[in-house]
């Protein structure tokens, strides 16, 4: 199965609002949204690129029709057959920066790991990091659990996991990269932005999913 896509996402909320006996406006509007908010027309930018829907807005949408996040999961794949899930390691953020939970390419290696279900996702070094502390909100709140593929092309403007030489792991948005510099933004906006030569940085993956 090819790595998850925006794709996917959209046409489980459609069967999220399917399974709930609503239309996609008529769910947004149950969970609190605008209702033009899952329109077709909403899921690409105006530049034409596929755009994702957030976390809050599936967040709401799941709390609205009291769904966990595990069926969710389910609605991702195809609804004709079960759901084909991976078990990918799992690890919270505080304690990834420790020694020995990655190796020199920021692959998840040793056994400080616990595993979490996932739809079969094509990169086989995934990995999850759970969000602990109010540090990144409201983006990421206490418990929100993040999927990270070190394989997935990363983009200005993505949300990224960087870890580096001093051995520190940190969550941010990609503002600019060059040859010499890595500019971040910080998830939270009230924490201040940062600059980091490349040299500090051992390694960056790209975050492709979060819980809420």
């Amino acid at each position: 199965m090819a790595m998850l896509t925006h794709a996917q996402i959209w046409m489980a909320l459609d069967r999220l609002a399917e399974r709930a006996g609503l239309s996609a406006s008529g769910l947004a509007k149950k969970a609190g949204l605008d209702p033009t908010t899952f329109n077709k027309s909403k899921r690409i930018t105006p530049e034409g690129r596929p755009r994702w829907p957030s976390t809050e807005s599936v967040a709401k949408s799941l709390t609205a029709t009291n769904t966990t996040f595990d069926t969710f999961v389910q609605l991702v794949d195809d609804p004709g057959r079960a759901a084909t899930k991976k078990a990918i390691p799992l690890s919270g953020l505080a304690q990834a920066g420790k020694h020995g939970y990655f190796d020199d390419a920021g692959f998840p290696v040793g056994h400080g790991w616990d595993e979490i279900p996932f739809p079969a996702i094509s990169d086989e070094h995934a990995y999850a990091l759970e969000i602990s502390g109010d540090s990144m909100e409201p983006a990421y709140r206490e418990g929100t659990v993040i999927i990270v593929s070190p394989a997935a092309s990363i983009r200005r403007g993505d949300r990224v996991v960087l870890k580096t030489r001093d051995g520190e792991v940190m969550v941010k948005e990609l503002k600019r990269r060059t040859a010499k510099t890595i500019e971040l933004r910080s998830i939270n906006p009230e924490h201040p932005a940062r600059t980091l030569s490349t040299r500090e940085v051992l390694w960056t993956h790209r975050v492709v999913w979060a819980s809420q």
